[in-house]
C-alpha cells in the first residue's frame, strides 16, 4: 500500500479548495440576487413539500437536492418527469411548491407538468444554466 505524506495531501486539499473557489467566483456574476431572493422566500414561505423535478442529469442532481431538504427538516420530495405524467402528479398540493431543475430551461418532459402545477396555483422555481 502506497502511502502519500501529509503534506502532499494538505496541498492537494488547499489545491482543491482553491479550485472550487475559483469556480465559485465565476458563477457569481450569473446569479441574479433578486430572483435568487425571491426563490428563498418561496422556499420559506412553503407550508406544504418541496416537489423537486429534472430529466437526466438535471434529475439526478434533483434527487440528491430533495434528499438535503428533507435532511434538514423541509418536506420535499422527488419526482421524476415519467411518473408524473403517468399519475403521480395526484400527489401534488395547493401547499407545495415546485423546483424544476432543466439545463437549457424547455426540458420538454417538464414543460408538461406546468398545466397541473398552473391549475393547482403551486410556485415554482426554476433553476437553469441559461438566464
Amino acid at each position: 500500500m502506497t502511502t502519500i505524506p501529509r503534506p502532499a495531501l494538505a496541498a492537494l486539499a488547499h489545491g482543491l479548495l482553491d479550485a472550487e473557489e475559483a469556480g465559485l467566483r465565476l458563477l457569481r456574476p450569473l446569479v441574479d440576487g433578486e430572483s435568487f431572493a425571491a426563490a428563498v422566500a418561496l422556499l420559506l414561505a412553503c407550508r406544504g413539500r418541496v416537489l423537486v423535478s429534472g430529466v437526466g442529469k438535471s434529475g439526478i442532481v434533483g434527487q440528491r437536492i430533495a434528499a438535503s431538504f428533507r435532511s434538514t427538516g423541509t418536506p420535499a420530495f422527488f419526482l421524476h418527469t415519467t411518473e408524473a405524467v403517468h399519475g403521480d402528479l395526484g400527489l401534488l398540493d395547493a401547499a407545495d411548491l415546485a423546483l424544476f431543475l432543466s439545463k437549457n430551461g424547455e426540458s420538454e418532459e417538464l414543460l408538461r407538468l406546468l398545466p397541473t402545477v398552473e391549475r393547482l396555483e403551486i410556485p415554482v422555481v426554476a433553476v437553469t444554466a441559461r438566464g
